[in-house]
């Protein structure tokens, strides 16, 4: 039975929904129960999404959206705010790599591989009846490294990351840095350098500064180079690449040459080849009072190394007064088995009105919502 409005909206426009299941809570061997959290903390099912990669959260319209590495963008419908999703549905489904999303006064943005567009969208309806208009079309169309990542910063500008076309190499042009938009349409600026492969990005609530991930070069080793937290908290900073495959470590490829200018190094260091994607501030008051003012960070898990590492949300602490990174912990972890499989990969993670954080998985299909409970 069609419970609310937007379901219904949602089949009057003939978008494709997604078969939603709960009873994973309710069996004996639900997986998250294998999720490990501080005391206090629960995770949940919140919607089943194909292929769940970055999302923004729209509180008042009860939605999420939710992007891909395909070609599609879902609505997550949680009209009664319940921490359960009512519906899924696929709003656009013709898109060249749907990874990169954002979202500001009633324009909904999607950074393509190879373009910038937006959608005027007041609502949920007009938003799948949309038509694109391009505001930028001359990003490196290159697949590797090619799903970028956006986000609104606190001057009103949009960022958009742009990796590096291969594992270690030469760049040119927007190739391996983060850009920003001043106006729409129009070119963009190139806000910092050196960037290997950024999929994550937010700005620090007190000072406004940019913070994002990267991920570390392949093929160094098990233990080499570190995957990175970067701060930026001004334009024309070069973060190494690719004279530097991650943190301090030289790529074998630069070794020999004499870098070109002073780098900046990375706020935090991970371990090497976790895949450090969306990063995320809190500034909820549902979870405990030192949480305010920190950091989450979704490692979706290796590949390039023989044992496996990452598949976790990291916590990252910092000074309530220098607003400096000062630690690092795991604050979720269990999406990595015992024998080494993984059967979830965390990708981004993102807060929601009530102070819950939202967490999607790619490899599990699946957003998982994380609330504190109390001890």
């Amino acid at each position: 039975m069609i419970r609310t409005r937007l379901l219904a909206s949602l089949l009057a426009l003939g978008a494709a929904l997604v078969q939603l299941n709960f009873d994973v809570n309710a069996q004996e061997n639900n997986p998250l129960k294998r999720i490990k959290l501080p005391p206090g903390f629960s995770i949940e099912l919140f919607a089943r999404v194909p292929r769940a990669r970055s999302m923004v959260v729209m509180d008042d319209w009860g939605v999420v959206l939710v992007g891909s590495r395909g070609p599609t963008i879902y609505a997550v419908i949680d009209e009664d705010r319940d921490g359960k999703a009512d519906a899924v549905g696929a709003m656009i489904d013709d898109l060249n790599v749907a990874n990169g999303i954002a979202w500001k006064d009633n324009w909904f943005y999607v950074a393509e591989q190879h373009r910038l567009t937006r959608y005027w969208a007041p609502n949920l309806q007009t938003l799948a009846k949309a038509k694109p208009e391009v505001l930028f079309d001359d990003f490196p169309d290159n697949s590797w490294h090619g799903w970028r990542y956006a986000r609104f910063g606190p001057d009103g500008r949009l960022y958009v990351s742009v990796g590096a076309p291969c594992n270690i190499c030469a760049v040119s042009g927007l190739e391996g840095t983060v850009v920003r938009f001043k106006q729409f349409p129009g070119p963009p600026e190139v806000f910092a350098t050196g960037v290997r492969n950024s999929v994550g990005m937010d700005f620090q609530p007190a000072t406004g500064d940019l913070y994002f991930t990267d991920n570390g070069g392949d093929n160094m080793g098990d233990d080499s180079p570190p995957d990175e937290l970067n701060h930026a908290p001004e334009r024309g900073l070069w973060f190494g690449y690719p004279w530097y495959g991650g943190g301090r470590d030289r790529s074998p490829q630069f070794r020999g040459r004499a870098v070109p200018q002073s780098p900046t190094f990375p706020a935090v260091s991970f371990g090497a080849h976790v895949a450090a994607l969306g990063v995320s501030f809190y500034s909820g008051d549902q979870f405990p009072a030192d949480y305010k003012g920190d950091a989450f960070v979704a490692q979706h898990g290796s590949w390039n190394r023989s044992v496996p590492d990452g598949y976790r949300l990291m916590r990252i602490r910092f000074d309530k007064k220098t607003h400096k990174a000062v630690g690092k912990e795991i604050f979720a972890d269990g999406w990595l088995g015992a024998d080494g499989e993984a059967w979830g990969r965390p990708v981004d993670v993102k807060q929601r009105r009530d102070g819950s954080l939202l967490v999607s998985d790619d490899r599990a299909g699946v957003i998982y919502r994380i609330s504190y409970v109390g001890n």
